[in-house]
């Protein structure tokens, strides 16, 4: 779209939707941010009561600690559960409203964090620069795609930051991606009635394959330093 196969102009930092805060605030504000999805995610986690909820605004603020960085808990079965009680219209109104909210703090959140000194190395990595590339060969398009796919999407929102593309864009594309989905899913909701220990298990299935890539990447890195750890050992040694 719109020729949007070149990255925009660098800006000071990496976050133009920041501009005119100092660092100070846009830190204070990410802070703010950051801690309002943790008590979200906590008390969600920690209340039967607002899971078994049929308050639209349990389904509005649910979109925080489901859509939040890299957040691993599912949203599909919320929708589905809320379609059963209100029309997919109004399960698209809600969902989606609140979803662009926590997509807007993403964007801020993670601008941020490629702020910080520890992150520089990666942001200028060779394999962050080709992912990026890639990324901007099709930046509208891929986003749109991804957002509908049923399929994990924390790495466009880390793309989007890195190859400064515009946030207008980034939440235009994420509207229309998003959208069909949330409807479809609420349709589905209002059209078969699906038991609620279907969705448990539905959601636990969702939750341990979020958590999958997780587990791996831990593991794979406590081996990495068991391994030189004991090579650092047989080196001592001799």
């Amino acid at each position: 779209m719109d020729g949007e196969k070149q990255a925009t102009p660098p800006e000071s930092g990496v976050f133009p939707a920041a501009r005119g805060l100092s660092r100070r605030q846009r830190n204070l504000l990410v802070i703010t941010e950051s801690f309002f999805v943790i008590v979200l995610i906590v008390v969600w986690i920690t209340s039967g009561l607002l899971q078994k909820s049929t308050n639209l605004l349990v389904l509005f603020l649910y979109s925080f600690p489901s859509e939040f960085l890299m957040a691993i808990l599912p949203h599909e079965p919320v929708l589905i559960y809320f379609g059963k009680f209100f029309s997919p219209a109004t399960v698209l109104a809600v969902a989606l409203s609140s979803t662009l909210i926590v997509e807007l703090t993403n964007y801020f959140v993670i601008g941020n964090l490629f702020d910080l000194r520890a992150l520089q190395k990666i942001k200028s990595s060779p394999l962050a620069d080709k992912m990026v590339k890639l990324f901007l060969r099709a930046p509208f398009l891929a986003l749109w795609f991804f957002a509908f796919m049923p399929v994990i999407f924390y790495p466009f929102r880390f793309l989007t930051v890195l190859s400064k593309y515009p946030a207008w864009k980034y939440i235009l594309a994420v509207a229309l991606g998003r959208g069909p989905r949330f409807f479809l899913l609420a349709l589905l909701g209002k059209s078969v009635k699906v038991p609620i220990s279907a969705l448990i298990l539905f959601t636990l299935a969702l939750f341990l394959m979020g958590a999958v890539p997780y587990t791996t990447s831990y593991l794979k890195k406590r081996h990495l330093k068991a391994r030189q750890l004991r090579a650092a050992a047989e080196r001592n040694c001799e």
